[in-house]
């Protein structure tokens, strides 16, 4: 269902399929647990691997933003299929996540 990956500064959480309403309590579990265990100051959500999403999903990240504020954590998210896009777009959390085309973009806004 995921991966997660150190990269210099930031850690990557790379959930997989689809992300529904059939397993938001599970991606929300683990999304937590990387936003709390993480030794970095910042993590990127990479969706570049997610198919699917609906409202649970986006529920769950919701969710694990506000926990990662809350912890003085950055939280991003990247690589958006362009239905998963859309659905940011029409509900306007483009305008209050952090998202990027890809991990690089990431990368260089933490290093700034």
């Amino acid at each position: 269902m995921s991966s997660t990956q150190i990269r210099t500064k930031f850690t990557t959480f790379r959930p997989e399929g689809f992300l529904s309403a059939a397993n938001a309590a599970e991606f929300l579990e683990r999304l937590t647990v990387e936003v709390k265990s993480s030794v970095d100051s910042a993590l990127l959500v990479n969706m570049e691997a997610v198919e699917f999403m609906d409202s649970a999903g986006l529920m769950a990240l919701i969710k694990a933003f506000r926990l990662a504020e809350s912890l003085g954590h950055r939280f991003g998210i990247c690589s958006l299929a362009p239905s998963v896009r859309i659905m940011f777009e029409l509900t306007q959390l483009d305008k209050a996540f952090e998202i990027f085309d890809d991990p690089n973009a990431f990368q260089v806004a933490v290093n700034r």
